[in-house]
């Protein structure tokens, strides 16, 4: 017969598992360092200060980057990197989709960039016709519902043009339907659909887009001094 030891205690021969029988049923035994360490962990987020939690998980503003005519997400890409300083570019998480569309007739980038190059929709030679809008905003949703969410839009001449007339559509319930609500736009070196002095024709889906005001932050930048704009700019939107 064996002899039952009581409970908690083991014999010469009885090597230890981290079990131990308590009124008959298994109970594991936490070692006392793990205890001990669990308890420093506990103390440790006890002191850390809300706000100070709250700046551990902030994340950047996602931005989606729409390149302009004859381009690519590469040639955008590598002259944002080359031409914007660290400090700014930290502050952001960029993604750069190619237009849905091959640039028909020759690149300005041809020579300085490989192709292929691409376009998000087309003009008529006069610019008074517009093609492939209305597929080149579904293209751009697609992406944004695989690749996102979203925070804002940012755009290089045509994809400033699509970024600037986005935000009115999404408001009116005619694009962008199946996404988060864009909060921040950047437009560089770009135009607008229609209008008295703009020479570049509407598409009809856009005809409305700028009816009423758009009504989130927005940053145009026409020239190469932007960059300490921009960077207040993202430091205010970092504080909504």
């Amino acid at each position: 017969m064996v002899k039952q030891l009581p409970a908690g205690r083991f014999g010469l021969n009885t090597r230890q598992t981290g079990k131990i029988m308590t009124t008959g049923h298994n109970q594991t035994v936490a070692s006392r360092t793990s205890v001990i360490e669990r308890e420093k962990s506990v103390e440790e987020f006890r002191k850390i200060d809300i706000s100070e939690i709250g700046s551990r998980i902030h994340k950047k503003p996602r931005f989606l980057c729409l390149h302009g005519l004859g381009m690519s997400a590469e040639v955008l890409q590598t002259q944002l990197i080359k031409r914007w300083p660290e400090a700014l570019l930290g502050k952001l998480d960029l993604a750069f989709p190619n237009g849905p569309y091959l640039a028909q007739g020759k690149s300005d980038f041809e020579g300085f960039y490989d192709p292929p190059f691409y376009e998000w929709f087309q003009y008529s030679q006069d610019y008074q016709e517009v093609s492939n809008f209305d597929n080149c905003v579904a293209y751009i949703e697609d992406y944004m519902i695989k690749h996102g969410p979203f925070d804002g839009l940012m755009g290089f001449s045509q994809g400033a043009v699509i970024s600037a007339a986005l935000p009115g559509l999404q408001s009116q319930g005619l694009a962008l339907t199946k996404v988060p609500k864009i909060k921040y736009v950047i437009l560089m070196s770009g135009g607008k659909f229609g209008g008295s002095v703009s020479k570049f024709a509407c598409p009809k889906l856009a005809a409305n887009a700028f009816s009423s005001p758009v009504q989130c932050p927005s940053l145009h930048i026409i020239d190469k001094k932007g960059q300490k704009t921009m960077l207040s700019f993202i430091e205010k939107i970092e504080k909504m």
